[in-house]
């Protein structure tokens, strides 16, 4: 009998920032303003940024408790100020914990941009949820938009 399993998920989040799709499209697009909103404190510049059909991205990080982070993506799609498709793995600590497609769409809203946040997740041996990934895109919105707002 093995260890192993799979979880399978989808979740969808959506927020609308009073800013123009430009701007917000920008703030994904950009290895400076990404690094100063991605991640747990806003101050995790990728060690890769590849922002192109084909590029990759990478980042590590530590939480407080000493665990490590490391985020590494496969840029399927972009098409400006519309969409970002991209597929990633996650691993906590040297180890795998969850595969997933990713669709981040930006459309004009009266306040200024609607933001959509979807993904598909392979959740790996229970070492991850898809409540934990829906609060963590959740903070990374949250991130977005405090970034955005404070400029």
């Amino acid at each position: 009998m093995s260890d192993h399993s799979v979880a399978h998920g989808t979740l969808v989040v959506e927020r609308e920032l009073p800013h123009p799709v430009a701007r917000v499209f920008a703030a994904w697009a950009d290895p400076v303003q990404k690094a100063k909103w991605f991640g747990d404190r806003g101050d995790n510049p990728p060690s890769v940024f590849e922002f192109r059909p084909g590029g990759r991205e990478s980042s590590t990080g530590a939480t407080p408790d000493g665990r490590t982070y490391r985020f590494d993506v496969l840029y399927n799609d972009i098409v400006p100020e519309n969409r970002i498709l991209y597929s990633y793995d996650m691993h906590v600590d040297g180890r795998k914990i969850s595969v997933s497609l990713a669709a981040i769409e930006f459309s004009p809203s009266p306040r200024g941009t609607k933001l959509k946040a979807t993904e598909y997740g392979l959740f790996l041996d229970g070492l991850d949820t898809l409540d934990q990934r829906r609060e963590g895109i959740v903070s990374l919105v949250d991130n977005l938009s405090r970034y955005l707002d404070g400029e």
